[in-house]
Protein backbone atom coordinates (compact mmCIF):
# COMPACT_ATOMS: atom_id res chain seq x y z
CA UNK A 1 0.00 0.00 0.00
CA UNK A 2 0.91 3.54 -0.84
CA UNK A 3 2.75 5.27 2.34
CA UNK A 4 0.93 8.89 0.97
CA UNK A 5 -1.79 9.67 -0.81
CA UNK A 6 0.81 10.83 -3.85
CA UNK A 7 2.96 7.51 -3.70
CA UNK A 8 2.99 5.89 -7.10
CA UNK A 9 3.97 1.92 -6.21
CA UNK A 10 4.87 1.39 -9.96
CA UNK A 11 6.95 4.48 -10.12
CA UNK A 12 9.78 2.42 -11.82
CA UNK A 13 7.60 2.14 -15.12
CA UNK A 14 7.34 6.30 -15.09
CA UNK A 15 9.72 7.94 -16.86
CA UNK A 16 10.46 11.70 -15.38
CA UNK A 17 9.70 14.65 -15.73
CA UNK A 18 6.45 13.61 -15.84
CA UNK A 19 3.16 15.03 -14.49
CA UNK A 20 0.82 13.00 -13.21
CA UNK A 21 -3.38 13.45 -12.01
CA UNK A 22 -4.95 11.28 -9.35
CA UNK A 23 -8.52 11.35 -10.88
CA UNK A 24 -10.30 10.62 -7.61
CA UNK A 25 -8.98 13.63 -5.80
CA UNK A 26 -10.11 15.82 -8.75
CA UNK A 27 -13.97 14.66 -8.52
CA UNK A 28 -13.53 15.54 -5.09
CA UNK A 29 -12.37 19.50 -5.96
CA UNK A 30 -15.52 19.17 -8.42
CA UNK A 31 -17.79 18.52 -5.44
CA UNK A 32 -16.10 21.26 -3.75
CA UNK A 33 -16.52 24.04 -5.85
CA UNK A 34 -19.88 22.87 -5.69
CA UNK A 35 -20.67 23.04 -2.57
CA UNK A 36 -19.38 26.58 -2.24
CA UNK A 37 -22.24 27.85 -4.26
CA UNK A 38 -26.37 27.79 -3.90
CA UNK A 39 -26.40 27.29 -7.39
CA UNK A 40 -24.70 24.78 -10.26
CA UNK A 41 -25.80 26.97 -12.76
CA UNK A 42 -23.79 29.83 -11.53
CA UNK A 43 -20.80 28.05 -12.22
CA UNK A 44 -18.70 28.55 -15.46
CA UNK A 45 -15.29 27.49 -14.67
CA UNK A 46 -12.13 27.85 -17.10
CA UNK A 47 -10.87 25.38 -18.36
CA UNK A 48 -7.25 26.49 -19.17
CA UNK A 49 -6.17 24.78 -15.93
CA UNK A 50 -6.86 21.23 -17.39
CA UNK A 51 -7.19 21.56 -21.02
CA UNK A 52 -8.33 17.77 -21.16
CA UNK A 53 -11.31 16.66 -22.34
CA UNK A 54 -11.69 14.05 -19.18
CA UNK A 55 -11.72 16.91 -16.60
CA UNK A 56 -14.53 18.86 -18.47
CA UNK A 57 -16.42 15.48 -19.11
CA UNK A 58 -16.25 14.87 -15.08
CA UNK A 59 -17.42 18.59 -14.83
CA UNK A 60 -20.52 18.44 -17.16
CA UNK A 61 -21.14 14.76 -15.25
CA UNK A 62 -21.56 16.58 -12.00
CA UNK A 63 -23.91 18.80 -14.21
CA UNK A 64 -21.68 21.65 -14.88
CA UNK A 65 -23.13 22.82 -18.13
CA UNK A 66 -21.12 26.56 -18.72
CA UNK A 67 -17.48 27.21 -19.24
CA UNK A 68 -15.39 29.61 -20.04
CA UNK A 69 -11.79 29.40 -22.23
CA UNK A 70 -8.71 31.46 -23.44
CA UNK A 71 -8.36 30.15 -26.48
CA UNK A 72 -9.71 28.62 -29.99
CA UNK A 73 -8.26 25.24 -28.92
CA UNK A 74 -10.14 25.34 -25.64
CA UNK A 75 -13.05 26.48 -27.31
CA UNK A 76 -12.94 23.87 -29.86
CA UNK A 77 -12.12 20.72 -27.06
CA UNK A 78 -15.31 21.80 -25.74
CA UNK A 79 -17.07 21.91 -28.92
CA UNK A 80 -15.80 18.49 -29.54
CA UNK A 81 -17.54 16.79 -26.35
CA UNK A 82 -20.71 18.85 -27.03
CA UNK A 83 -20.55 21.60 -23.94
CA UNK A 84 -23.50 23.41 -24.11
CA UNK A 85 -22.05 27.33 -23.62
CA UNK A 86 -18.80 28.51 -23.63
CA UNK A 87 -17.61 32.35 -23.57
CA UNK A 88 -13.96 32.69 -25.13
CA UNK A 89 -12.99 35.20 -22.40
CA UNK A 90 -10.80 37.08 -25.61
CA UNK A 91 -11.49 39.77 -27.75
CA UNK A 92 -10.78 37.59 -31.46
CA UNK A 93 -8.91 39.88 -33.51
CA UNK A 94 -7.65 39.20 -37.01
CA UNK A 95 -6.97 35.67 -37.93
CA UNK A 96 -8.56 34.81 -34.28
CA UNK A 97 -12.01 36.33 -35.71
CA UNK A 98 -11.85 33.91 -38.55
CA UNK A 99 -10.98 31.18 -36.77
CA UNK A 100 -13.93 31.56 -34.13
CA UNK A 101 -16.66 31.57 -37.26
CA UNK A 102 -14.82 28.66 -38.44
CA UNK A 103 -15.52 26.99 -35.13
CA UNK A 104 -18.90 28.10 -34.37
CA UNK A 105 -19.73 26.83 -37.78
CA UNK A 106 -18.12 23.59 -36.94
CA UNK A 107 -20.02 22.71 -33.77
CA UNK A 108 -22.93 24.27 -34.20
CA UNK A 109 -24.36 21.93 -30.37
CA UNK A 110 -22.49 24.43 -28.87
CA UNK A 111 -23.40 28.26 -27.84
CA UNK A 112 -20.32 30.07 -28.04
CA UNK A 113 -19.77 34.12 -27.05
CA UNK A 114 -16.67 36.25 -26.66
CA UNK A 115 -15.63 39.60 -25.54
CA UNK A 116 -15.04 42.79 -26.64
CA UNK A 117 -13.62 46.26 -24.99
CA UNK A 118 -14.12 48.43 -27.44
CA UNK A 119 -15.76 49.65 -30.13
CA UNK A 120 -13.13 48.76 -33.10
CA UNK A 121 -12.96 45.11 -31.79
CA UNK A 122 -16.76 45.04 -31.82
CA UNK A 123 -17.75 46.67 -35.32
CA UNK A 124 -14.74 43.83 -36.49
CA UNK A 125 -16.73 41.20 -34.74
CA UNK A 126 -20.41 42.51 -36.26
CA UNK A 127 -19.02 42.59 -39.57
CA UNK A 128 -18.00 39.59 -39.40
CA UNK A 129 -20.88 37.86 -38.12
CA UNK A 130 -23.19 39.94 -40.07
CA UNK A 131 -21.70 39.45 -43.67
CA UNK A 132 -22.71 35.37 -42.86
CA UNK A 133 -26.10 36.43 -41.17
CA UNK A 134 -25.28 35.73 -37.89
CA UNK A 135 -25.21 37.12 -34.56
CA UNK A 136 -23.00 36.74 -31.55
CA UNK A 137 -23.63 37.08 -27.70
CA UNK A 138 -20.78 39.21 -26.70
CA UNK A 139 -19.61 40.52 -23.04
CA UNK A 140 -17.97 43.75 -22.11
CA UNK A 141 -14.96 43.18 -20.53
CA UNK A 142 -14.89 45.57 -17.95
CA UNK A 143 -11.04 46.98 -15.97
CA UNK A 144 -12.25 47.17 -12.10
CA UNK A 145 -8.81 47.42 -11.20
CA UNK A 146 -6.54 44.55 -12.80
CA UNK A 147 -5.19 46.98 -15.54
CA UNK A 148 -4.65 43.63 -17.92
CA UNK A 149 -7.38 44.60 -20.70
CA UNK A 150 -11.11 46.05 -20.58
CA UNK A 151 -12.85 49.02 -20.18
CA UNK A 152 -13.11 50.55 -16.91
CA UNK A 153 -16.50 51.56 -15.51
CA UNK A 154 -18.32 54.52 -16.07
CA UNK A 155 -19.80 57.04 -18.72
CA UNK A 156 -17.52 55.62 -21.46
CA UNK A 157 -18.33 51.85 -20.89
CA UNK A 158 -22.16 52.81 -20.89
CA UNK A 159 -21.60 54.61 -24.22
CA UNK A 160 -19.85 51.34 -25.60
CA UNK A 161 -22.32 49.03 -24.06
CA UNK A 162 -24.95 51.37 -25.94
CA UNK A 163 -23.02 51.35 -29.11
CA UNK A 164 -22.50 47.88 -29.73
CA UNK A 165 -26.13 47.51 -29.22
CA UNK A 166 -26.59 49.19 -32.46
CA UNK A 167 -24.32 46.89 -34.48
CA UNK A 168 -26.09 44.01 -36.42
CA UNK A 169 -23.99 40.83 -36.09
CA UNK A 170 -23.54 41.48 -32.00
CA UNK A 171 -25.29 41.17 -28.92
CA UNK A 172 -24.39 43.16 -25.99
CA UNK A 173 -25.51 40.30 -22.85
CA UNK A 174 -23.61 41.60 -20.30
CA UNK A 175 -20.11 41.99 -18.61
CA UNK A 176 -16.79 39.76 -18.20
CA UNK A 177 -15.30 41.01 -14.88
CA UNK A 178 -11.30 39.27 -13.92
CA UNK A 179 -10.33 40.52 -10.84
CA UNK A 180 -7.77 38.58 -10.18
CA UNK A 181 -4.91 41.63 -8.34
CA UNK A 182 -6.91 40.78 -5.41
CA UNK A 183 -4.41 37.67 -3.78
CA UNK A 184 -4.45 38.99 -0.06
CA UNK A 185 -3.75 35.62 2.37
CA UNK A 186 -6.23 37.28 4.89
CA UNK A 187 -9.75 36.33 3.05
CA UNK A 188 -11.80 39.17 5.49
CA UNK A 189 -8.97 41.65 3.36
CA UNK A 190 -9.55 39.79 0.24
CA UNK A 191 -13.20 40.25 0.36
CA UNK A 192 -12.99 44.03 1.83
CA UNK A 193 -10.88 45.03 -1.36
CA UNK A 194 -12.79 42.73 -3.91
CA UNK A 195 -16.30 43.88 -2.70
CA UNK A 196 -14.51 47.66 -3.03
CA UNK A 197 -13.39 47.22 -6.38
CA UNK A 198 -17.07 46.07 -7.44
CA UNK A 199 -19.10 48.74 -7.06
CA UNK A 200 -18.05 50.64 -10.14
CA UNK A 201 -19.38 47.52 -11.85
CA UNK A 202 -22.48 47.03 -9.99
CA UNK A 203 -23.24 50.63 -10.46
CA UNK A 204 -22.34 50.20 -14.03
CA UNK A 205 -25.36 47.54 -14.18
CA UNK A 206 -27.52 49.78 -12.65
CA UNK A 207 -26.90 52.72 -15.58
CA UNK A 208 -27.07 50.21 -18.04
CA UNK A 209 -30.63 48.82 -17.34
CA UNK A 210 -31.79 52.51 -16.48
CA UNK A 211 -31.08 53.31 -20.06
CA UNK A 212 -33.55 50.24 -20.95
CA UNK A 213 -31.49 47.09 -21.94
CA UNK A 214 -32.26 43.61 -20.02
CA UNK A 215 -30.23 43.14 -16.85
CA UNK A 216 -26.72 42.67 -17.73
CA UNK A 217 -25.54 38.83 -17.24
CA UNK A 218 -21.80 39.17 -15.31
CA UNK A 219 -19.40 36.99 -15.34
CA UNK A 220 -17.07 37.75 -12.46
CA UNK A 221 -13.84 36.32 -10.42
CA UNK A 222 -11.03 33.37 -10.73
CA UNK A 223 -9.79 31.24 -7.51
CA UNK A 224 -9.27 33.74 -4.77
CA UNK A 225 -12.26 35.92 -5.31
CA UNK A 226 -14.83 33.04 -6.10
CA UNK A 227 -15.70 32.80 -2.09
CA UNK A 228 -16.58 36.40 -2.19
CA UNK A 229 -18.86 36.23 -5.67
CA UNK A 230 -20.27 33.24 -5.06
CA UNK A 231 -22.62 35.01 -2.22
CA UNK A 232 -23.47 37.44 -4.89
CA UNK A 233 -26.96 36.12 -6.25
CA UNK A 234 -26.90 37.23 -9.63
CA UNK A 235 -23.05 36.81 -10.40
CA UNK A 236 -22.32 34.07 -12.48
CA UNK A 237 -18.12 32.68 -10.91
CA UNK A 238 -15.56 31.72 -12.99
CA UNK A 239 -12.89 29.86 -11.16
CA UNK A 240 -10.73 27.27 -13.05
CA UNK A 241 -7.84 25.67 -10.61
CA UNK A 242 -9.87 24.41 -8.44
CA UNK A 243 -10.13 20.93 -10.24
CA UNK A 244 -5.82 20.45 -9.75
CA UNK A 245 -4.99 22.96 -7.51
CA UNK A 246 -1.15 24.03 -6.62
CA UNK A 247 0.95 25.71 -4.00
CA UNK A 248 0.29 29.23 -4.86
CA UNK A 249 -3.37 29.21 -4.21
CA UNK A 250 -2.98 26.35 -1.23
CA UNK A 251 -1.24 29.37 0.28
CA UNK A 252 -3.02 31.92 -0.45
CA UNK A 253 -6.94 30.24 -0.57
CA UNK A 254 -6.85 28.29 2.37
CA UNK A 255 -10.05 29.16 3.27
CA UNK A 256 -10.98 26.71 0.22
CA UNK A 257 -11.52 23.79 0.39
CA UNK A 258 -9.36 22.13 -2.66
CA UNK A 259 -6.40 19.95 -2.77
CA UNK A 260 -3.78 19.01 -5.01
CA UNK A 261 -4.75 17.12 -7.53
CA UNK A 262 -1.87 16.91 -10.03
CA UNK A 263 1.88 16.76 -9.31
CA UNK A 264 5.04 16.55 -11.66
CA UNK A 265 7.33 13.71 -10.50
CA UNK A 266 10.96 14.44 -10.73
CA UNK A 267 14.46 12.33 -10.22
CA UNK A 268 17.80 12.90 -9.17
CA UNK A 269 20.28 12.21 -12.08
CA UNK A 270 23.21 14.13 -10.33
CA UNK A 271 25.38 14.85 -7.16
CA UNK A 272 27.01 17.76 -8.36
CA UNK A 273 28.27 18.57 -4.68
CA UNK A 274 28.75 17.22 -1.26
CA UNK A 275 25.63 19.80 -0.46
CA UNK A 276 23.66 19.74 -3.61
CA UNK A 277 21.47 17.61 -6.01
CA UNK A 278 20.58 18.29 -9.65
CA UNK A 279 17.31 17.30 -10.84
CA UNK A 280 15.52 16.53 -14.46
CA UNK A 281 12.84 19.05 -13.35
CA UNK A 282 13.73 22.25 -15.51
CA UNK A 283 12.12 25.50 -17.08
CA UNK A 284 10.26 23.10 -19.89
CA UNK A 285 8.72 21.09 -16.93
CA UNK A 286 7.41 23.21 -14.43
CA UNK A 287 6.17 26.65 -15.29
CA UNK A 288 9.12 29.07 -14.39
CA UNK A 289 7.23 32.77 -13.99
CA UNK A 290 7.57 32.95 -10.50
CA UNK A 291 11.14 33.76 -8.40
CA UNK A 292 13.56 30.32 -8.34
CA UNK A 293 12.55 29.64 -4.99
CA UNK A 294 8.37 29.63 -5.74
CA UNK A 295 8.21 27.25 -8.85
CA UNK A 296 7.61 23.62 -6.75
CA UNK A 297 7.59 22.22 -3.58
CA UNK A 298 8.71 18.75 -2.94
CA UNK A 299 5.90 17.09 -0.61
CA UNK A 300 8.39 14.10 0.07
CA UNK A 301 11.39 16.44 0.36
CA UNK A 302 10.09 19.68 1.37
CA UNK A 303 13.32 21.18 2.88
CA UNK A 304 15.34 20.93 -0.26
CA UNK A 305 16.42 24.73 -1.54
CA UNK A 306 16.33 25.83 -5.37
CA UNK A 307 19.78 26.90 -6.37
CA UNK A 308 19.25 27.19 -10.13
CA UNK A 309 17.47 26.42 -12.80
CA UNK A 310 18.19 25.79 -16.95
CA UNK A 311 16.03 23.96 -19.57
CA UNK A 312 16.44 20.58 -18.21
CA UNK A 313 18.20 21.00 -14.66
CA UNK A 314 17.13 21.83 -11.40
CA UNK A 315 19.97 21.91 -8.56
CA UNK A 316 18.82 22.01 -5.13
CA UNK A 317 20.51 22.51 -1.85
CA UNK A 318 20.50 19.57 0.29
CA UNK A 319 22.89 20.24 3.04
CA UNK A 320 25.64 18.32 4.77
CA UNK A 321 25.53 14.55 4.88
CA UNK A 322 22.21 14.10 3.21
CA UNK A 323 20.88 10.69 2.47
CA UNK A 324 19.73 11.29 -1.54
CA UNK A 325 20.95 9.06 -3.85
CA UNK A 326 20.62 9.01 -8.11
CA UNK A 327 17.25 8.09 -9.30
CA UNK A 328 15.98 8.80 -6.31
CA UNK A 329 11.95 10.20 -6.51
CA UNK A 330 10.52 13.44 -6.00
CA UNK A 331 6.95 14.34 -6.06
CA UNK A 332 6.55 17.92 -6.47
CA UNK A 333 3.53 20.23 -6.09
CA UNK A 334 3.44 23.04 -8.77
CA UNK A 335 3.51 27.03 -7.35
CA UNK A 336 1.45 27.65 -10.57
CA UNK A 337 -0.24 24.67 -12.57
CA UNK A 338 -1.97 26.14 -14.84
CA UNK A 339 1.48 27.05 -17.28
CA UNK A 340 2.62 24.17 -15.61
CA UNK A 341 -0.11 21.82 -17.70
CA UNK A 342 0.55 23.71 -20.92
CA UNK A 343 4.30 21.74 -20.83
CA UNK A 344 2.72 18.38 -20.91
CA UNK A 345 1.29 16.98 -23.99
CA UNK A 346 0.05 13.99 -21.92
CA UNK A 347 -0.73 13.97 -18.36
CA UNK A 348 -0.47 10.06 -16.05
CA UNK A 349 -3.03 8.85 -14.37
CA UNK A 350 -3.08 7.58 -10.97
CA UNK A 351 -4.92 5.51 -9.07
CA UNK A 352 -5.06 2.82 -6.09
CA UNK A 353 -1.39 3.87 -5.98
CA UNK A 354 -0.43 3.04 -9.54
CA UNK A 355 0.07 4.41 -12.64
CA UNK A 356 -3.09 3.49 -14.46
CA UNK A 357 -3.42 5.26 -18.13
CA UNK A 358 -3.23 8.74 -19.55
CA UNK A 359 -5.09 11.54 -20.55
CA UNK A 360 -3.89 14.09 -23.42
CA UNK A 361 -3.68 17.89 -22.56
CA UNK A 362 -5.01 18.25 -26.05
CA UNK A 363 -5.69 22.19 -25.74
CA UNK A 364 -2.06 22.62 -25.07
CA UNK A 365 -1.87 23.17 -28.31
CA UNK A 366 -2.42 26.29 -30.18
CA UNK A 367 -4.61 24.43 -32.87
CA UNK A 368 -6.37 21.19 -33.12
CA UNK A 369 -8.48 21.43 -36.32
CA UNK A 370 -9.88 24.44 -36.61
Amino acid sequence: MSSEWYTIDNIDELDSPAMVVYPERVRENIKGVKGMIDDVDRLRPHVKTNKAKEVCKMLMDEGIKKFKCATIAEAEMLGMIRAQDVVLAYQPTGPKLARFMQLIRKYPTTTYSCLYDNAQSAQDISIAFANQGLRINAYMDVNNGNDRSGIIPGPEAVALYEKVATMKGIVPVGFHVYDGQHRQVDIAERTKACNAAFEAVEKLKTDIQQLGFPEPVILAGGSPTFPVHAQRKDVICCPGTFVYWDKGYSDICSEQPFVPAVLVVSRVISLPTKTRICTDLGHKSIASENILTNRVHFLNAPDLKPVSQSEEHLVLEAGEGHGYKVGDVLYGLPFHICPTVALYERVNTVQKGRVNGEWKVIARDRKIEV
